[in-house]
């Protein structure tokens, strides 16, 4: 069975006793908390996927860590995540349970990438615009790449508008090579 199919299982089960214990946000912010962990800290991702290292080992490191920090049930569901043997899922566990938390949530992320930093007003304008085709709450992630010239690529899901200056540059181009009148100038 693949590695996002059982980390998905085992998130959805989570998620679903989260909820039903009423603790649901925290155990969220605990995933949350987890991933950042495991982003900043290349050391510790190296010791969950070594599978050398025993999973007593790899539990105590992560009580270490995580202990008086995050909820007792998310502290009991990486005990039981260790006693499988299954310390290498928790990070895909971790962006499974992300994404089943939004479609519960009814949050849509979507990404934006502009040639410079989004002003606030059009950050909101973008935002609500977003939400009000998709239903949705959204939740914006953004990033700057100065090769893009101006404007701006949005992906929402898997649908990606592209309104850059790079992009209309290369169609312009695209259409002067195409053009039969023009190449014959």
């Amino acid at each position: 069975m693949s590695e996002i199919r059982v980390a998905s299982r085992y998130a959805k089960s989570l998620i679903e006793l989260a909820e039903e214990k009423g603790v649901l946000e925290q155990v969220h912010a605990d995933m949350k908390l987890f991933t950042k962990v495991l982003a900043g800290n290349r050391d510790f991702y190296l010791m969950l996927r070594n599978p050398i290292i025993k999973s007593d080992k790899k539990l105590a490191v992560i009580n270490a860590v995580f202990a008086g920090k995050v909820q007792p049930m998310t502290e009991m569901f990486f005990q039981i995540v260790a006693r499988k043997n299954r310390e290498s899922l928790l990070e895909f566990i971790a962006t499974e349970f992300e994404k089943q938390y939004n479609l519960i949530k009814g949050i849509q992320r979507a990404q934006v990438v502009s040639a410079a930093p989004l002003a606030p007003a059009l950050r909101d304008e973008l935002g609500s615009r977003l939400a009000a085709q998709t239903g949705k709450t959204i939740q914006l992630e953004e990033s700057v790449d100065p090769s893009l010239i101006g404007g701006f690529v949005l992906r929402v899901g898997d649908k990606q508008f592209d309104s850059s200056v790079r992009n209309n540059l290369r169609k312009l181009k695209s259409n002067f090579k195409e053009n039969p009148y023009i190449n014959k100038l």
